[in-house]
């Protein structure tokens, strides 16, 4: 059974989720929060599979919120997916610093909402397509940070392959078909680099992708 916690501010938008979710017998929200703060505390106390929280809250944000719960090492099996109403707004970058899992954009439909929780409880990062190529295209179009994080040198050839169609925003059965390698293959090469270069989950092995420089509009 997925355990899902809803965090948001706007009733409306929670009971919309939650009557979606409810209709789905794999799925069961454990509670609701309004603002990040209260969302927290029922994380704690629920330990949910999946935290669906607003970006944008009173109280306590959805990035203060996700950097607690990064932080906290018995909720590690929380899977923080971020609900935005912009797309790639001034706060993703922060978000999955902060260690999102990914992002949703509330105008979603409700068969790609659906997949998109089991798909972030499976522990894969989840990047709303229009957040991807945003994110890409803001590190294409401005210079990139130079310095290498201390795990760069320690990845392969494939490793690095890897990483650089993981921050196109392909999925491991992708990975598989374009390194023509079998899917598991392709899911150790990405673990490895993720393990190797500290990031907690894909979506930031997209952020460390770009900002150390490994990929580049020239390698796109």
């Amino acid at each position: 059974m997925i355990r899902v916690l809803l965090v948001d501010d706007q009733p409306l938008i929670r009971s919309g989720f939650r009557a979606l979710l409810d209709l789905e017998g794999d799925i069961e929200v454990v509670a609701e929060a309004g603002d990040g703060k209260e969302g927290l505390a029922l994380a704690e106390h629920h330990r949910p599979v999946v935290a669906l929280i607003d970006i944008q809250m009173p109280v306590m944000d959805g990035i203060e919120t996700t950097r607690r719960i990064a932080a906290d090492p018995s909720l590690a099996g929380v899977h923080v997916v971020i609900l935005t109403n912009y797309g790639m707004d001034a706060y993703v970058l922060d978000a999955l610093r902060a260690g999102a899992a990914g992002f949703l954009v509330k105008d979603i439909v409700p068969e790609d909402f659906l997949h998109a929780v089991r798909v972030a409880a499976r522990g894969d990062a989840l990047l709303a397509p229009s957040i991807t190529r945003e994110l890409i295209h803001r590190y294409v179009t401005q210079p990139l940070i130079t310095d290498t994080v201390a795990g760069l040198k320690e990845l392969t050839n494939r490793e690095r392959e890897a990483v650089a169609l993981v921050a196109q925003g392909l999925s491991n059965d992708e990975i598989a078909d374009r390194m023509v390698i079998s899917f598991l293959t392709a899911k150790t090469h990405v673990n490895r680099a993720m393990a190797k270069l500290h990031a907690r989950d894909r979506a930031q092995l997209v952020v460390i992708a770009y900002e150390s420089g490994l990929v580049t509009p020239r390698s796109r």
